[in-house]
């Protein structure tokens, strides 16, 4: 079986087909429930009927540690379930681990349900808590499946085809919450939690008819079952030389990693993760601080301030009539928004987005504190209920336009960039377990800003009204150095040639980087010209 490799390590490529990007789109699907589970909370902690049966019949608001509380818990229990969702996959397969991810998922929907037959607050902190952490499975495992089964020229724009269904997740979530914000029953809140039921169920089962991932198959030595996952993802038959190619590349990647991992231990590879120097670009360490900071970055930037408080922060300024609509409109921006970055990721490079994006949000954010401290939010009078109101409602209405513009860029190139990066940074033997340790970087950040808004912004604690705008501004101006100095690019690349760049350059440098060979060449399992394909049946053949 013959194999036409050339010098040009890009020509061998299988051609995109609408199997691909089907299988592909629906695995993003998966963000749907990152999305509704963050969105429909914050209308949740406003329906007047929650409130009562948390705090009482005499109480028009949680109090700032409950609201801080039922926020926050689901980034917990996210946090854990990522961290072990890596281990999980590389046991038992990715798409069997987000099967796993949506069974969990139910079983907290239907404890957060109870909340009407005993302890409200019980109820719903326990339900989040065990829903979070199959939310932790699905984000933490559906980046990584996407990555290593998307094709290489469009990886990006399916990748960020996850943070759209985010983004729809949003959406969905501020539909529901709109339209049962004026019910007098439990429904106002079991409404928008029960909806979250159908969301496991399509994706579980849809994810029983999907391949595996390929890259799965060789880490495990199973190189018929690649074979065959490929030709399905690919469209191909076995003996197509695009399949080939990319088999032997994947293949002989994987035995170079495993040289460099003598320890394959639960212990071994863990601790892989953080072997290297912070100088070396071919550190793991460097790889796996890169991945969980980029992380950390995008939770700094604030967004999720807006999608988590702005009802309850919008009802605080007394100018705003309808707070719930003006949060609609907020995650419709978000929603729109989002499908530029399909393009421009491909088009303009992951770097190029992560920069720019970071220029645009701080310079928003900034906008919106000052306006806020001069003349809008921060400048109040008080009516004669004791509500203190806004005196320049046009001010008012400016900072929620510079919100919009904020989300604008948020969405278009933070939002999906981050997780489009960490799906690519890491070599095959700690890819599970290094894109583990970013999505639990993302809700660990999740978590503490969850927990402490509620401190810095609510009258009775810190009140910082529009000057919390200057926090999430000076820590998008630490995104902006931070992506300009150390965000490799890695657009257009495969899985192993991002392996070999990051070897080969420095972040300010890569964009310019060329594969010059490939890893099956280097291994000898395929030549620069006409060769024999000489891929061994198993991983263990290859005497590595």
């Amino acid at each position: 079986m013959s194999l036409h490799a050339t010098s040009d390590v890009n020509r061998i490529e299988a051609p995109v087909t609408w199997k691909a990007y089907i299988i592909c789109a629906f695995a993003s699907f998966g963000g749907i429930f990152f999305g509704y589970d963050s969105g429909y909370i914050n209308g949740v902690n406003g329906a007047s009927v929650f409130i009562h049966m948390v705090e009482g019949p005499d109480k028009d608001a949680l109090s700032s540690s409950h609201q801080s509380l039922i926020t926050s818990i689901l980034s917990a229990g996210t946090f854990f379930g990522a961290l072990a969702a890596g281990d999980i996959a590389d046991m038992i397969g990715r798409k069997w681990t987000v099967i796993i991810g949506c069974l969990i998922y139910m079983i907290g929907v239907v404890i957060q349900m109870i909340t009407g037959l005993g302890n409200a607050l019980a109820a719903i902190v326990a339900g989040r808590l065990v829903a979070g952490i199959g939310v932790g499975f699905e984000s933490a495992i559906v980046i990584l499946y996407m990555s290593e089964i998307c094709p290489k020229k469009v990886r990006g724009a399916l990748v960020a085809g996850y943070q759209f269904c985010i983004t729809i997740g949003l959406l969905l979530a501020s539909c529901v919450v709109y339209a049962t914000e004026h019910r007098n029953d439990t429904g106002s809140y079991r409404i928008p939690i029960s909806i979250q039921f159908a969301w496991a169920l399509i994706l579980g089962i849809g994810l029983l008819f999907l391949p595996d991932s390929p890259r799965y198959y060789v880490k495990k030595g199973h190189l018929d079952q690649a074979t065959r996952s490929l030709c399905r993802l690919r469209g191909q038959p076995a003996t197509s030389e695009y399949i080939e190619a990319e088999l032997a590349e994947i293949v002989a990647n994987d035995e170079y990693e495993r040289g460099l991992i003598p320890d394959a231990s639960w212990f071994g590879t863990w601790a892989h993760c953080f072997q290297g120097s912070l100088w070396k670009q071919k550190s793991n360490l460097r790889r796996t601080i890169l991945g969980t900071s980029l992380q950390m970055m995008q939770q700094w930037t604030g967004v999720n301030f807006i999608f988590y408080y702005s009802t309850p922060f919008l009802q605080s300024t007394g100018a705003i009539k309808n707070t719930f609509l003006i949060s609609l409109i907020f995650t419709l921006v978000n929603v729109c928004s989002t499908p530029i970055s399909f393009y421009t990721v491909e088009k303009f490079g992951r770097r190029p987005l992560l920069v720019w994006g970071a220029l645009g949000m701080l310079i928003c954010q900034f906008l919106v504190a000052i306006i806020g401290v001069t003349v809008g939010f921060n400048k109040t009078h008080t009516d004669a209920a004791g509500n203190d109101i806004a005196n320049n409602i046009a001010a008012v209405n400016a900072q929620i336009a510079f919100i919009a513009i904020f989300i604008f860029f948020f969405a278009s190139t933070w939002g999906p960039g981050a997780w489009i990066v960490i799906g690519e940074i890491f070599p095959l033997p700690i890819r599970s377990r290094g894109v583990a340790l970013s999505t639990a970087s993302n809700w660990l950040w999740n978590t503490i800003i969850a927990v402490i808004t509620p401190y810095m912004v609510n009258k009775d604690r810190g009140n910082l009204k529009s000057s919390v705008f200057f926090i999430w501004g000076g820590l998008c101006t630490a995104a902006f150095i931070y992506s300009w100095f150390l965000v490799p690019e890695t657009k257009g690349l495969s899985l192993e040639q991002v392996d070999q760049m990051m070897e080969e350059t420095t972040p300010r440098t890569s964009a310019k980087w060329r594969p010059h060979t490939t890893f099956a060449q280097e291994k000898g399992l395929v030549t620069e010209h006409v060769e024999q394909r000489n891929i061994p049946a198993t991983v263990e053949e290859s005497g590595v």
